[in-house]
């Protein structure tokens, strides 16, 4: 099977030879792959990596998948072979995948190092996309959709209706599942105003995930242009912050809100000291500010009266549950969330084949170039 393989940090192959995979467990579905993208956390693993991969000589303490691997968790697919203890899938269903590997999953791999053991805290309480042990199909749970075909469980599908959401953009579903995760942690408000500080991917997804709650204003803090151009296309207003001190963005910002004195919500979908200061200063009393970016173990300073004397909050979000997956779904389907804005985050096409030069190191190199680039093992869907 053809396939974009992780075999270490800064070594990735494209790969003719990678064994397919085959329905082996009662609940197994095995999937023919049309899309997948890739994000922040594949780009982090190729420069930095092992992060989420087992480390060399070690398997996954869930699954007990060892490496190499291959990458993907961004996917569109349908169902091509089912298992026989499969309940709700037949051959031939549009489906994403919810990609999280977690303590739930310790049942399904009898030889993994963890079998037996009790659940983490995290998933104990049903907050599973915490779990102590978190991996991610693609991210070295289990292989991945850069490939011809994949098998997962049927418990991590959901299905969508190809006729309302083209199978391009339903390989969007999961980063806009991210990004519903945190607004809907945020415990937002329909009609309340927001700030999103950083237009990248995930960013412009939470436009996305505050349009399908029916949010008021957006404003989008970004100082790429191309990017905040893209946002005004998505009809939200944007601020360049660029050569200006983080006081002046904070006061600034603050005037863009509907009230001049700030928003209702924000997310940092940057992660530097200055959105995250930001985020909590920007906010009118009794805002929320949750943090949806990945840091790099950096402290920062905080100021805790800043946050009591307006009776502000600060949360986080990691991941995404199934259930945001499928209302997503719903979103798109009920037309809350416009299926032609979402076409415009995806910059470009390729074959899995030109994956790595045309794909990971463009993204790399020129990332302000591009929002999305989605692969396929399939030439006729790269028109």
């Amino acid at each position: 099977m053809k396939g974009i393989v992780f075999h270490g940090k800064g070594d990735l192959r494209y790969q003719e030879d990678f064994p397919e995979p085959q329905v082996v467990n009662p609940d197994d579905v095995k999937l023919e792959v049309f899309y997948t993208g890739i994000c922040g956390s594949d780009l982090k693993e190729y420069t930095s990596g092992p992060i989420f991969f087992p480390k060399e000589g070690e398997s996954h303490k869930i699954s007990g998948n060892a490496g190499p691997q291959i990458m993907g968790h961004e996917v569109s697919a349908k169902v091509v072979e089912v298992g026989s203890g499969v309940e709700g899938f037949k051959v031939g269903d549009a489906v994403v995948v919810e990609v999280t590997g977690t303590c739930n999953d310790l049942e399904r791999f009898p030889e993994a190092p963890r079998y037996g053991e009790p659940k983490c805290e995290a998933c104990t309480m049903g907050a599973y996309n915490a779990c102590d042990y978190l991996g991610l199909t693609g991210l070295g749970f289990s292989n991945g959709g850069l490939g011809e075909y994949m098998v997962t469980s049927y418990k991590k599908l959901i299905k969508f209706d190809n006729e309302k959401i083209p199978m391009d953009v339903a390989a969007l579903i999961q980063p806009i599942a991210v990004s519903w995760h945190a607004v809907r942690v945020s415990k937002f408000e329909e009609g309340k105003s927001a700030l999103v500080l950083g237009g990248g991917p995930i960013g412009l997804t939470t436009i996305f995930a505050l349009k399908g709650n029916k949010a008021g204003d957006i404003v989008v803090s970004e100082p790429a242009k191309v990017r905040r151009e893209l946002a005004e296309q998505l009809g939200v207003k944007t601020f360049d912050p660029t050569g200006k001190s983080p006081a002046e963005c904070i006061e600034q910002l603050k005037k863009l809100s509907p009230s001049g004195t700030g928003f209702n919500f924000s997310y940092d979908c940057s992660g530097v000291p200055s959105t995250f200061e930001a985020s909590v200063k920007t906010l009118m009393v009794r805002g929320v500010a949750t943090n949806v970016a990945i840091w790099a173990n950096k402290d920062v300073p905080f100021d805790p009266m800043h946050v009591t004397f307006a009776e502000k909050f600060v949360t986080g979000s990691i991941c995404f549950v199934k259930s945001d997956f499928e209302e997503v779904v719903r979103a798109f389907e009920s037309g809350y969330i416009p299926i032609d804005e979402v076409k415009k985050l995806i910059t470009s096409k390729i074959h899995i084949s030109e994956g790595i030069d045309n794909g990971f190191l463009e993204l790399i190199n020129h990332k302000e170039k591009h929002v999305k680039i989605l692969f396929s093992p399939k030439e006729e869907l790269l028109n």
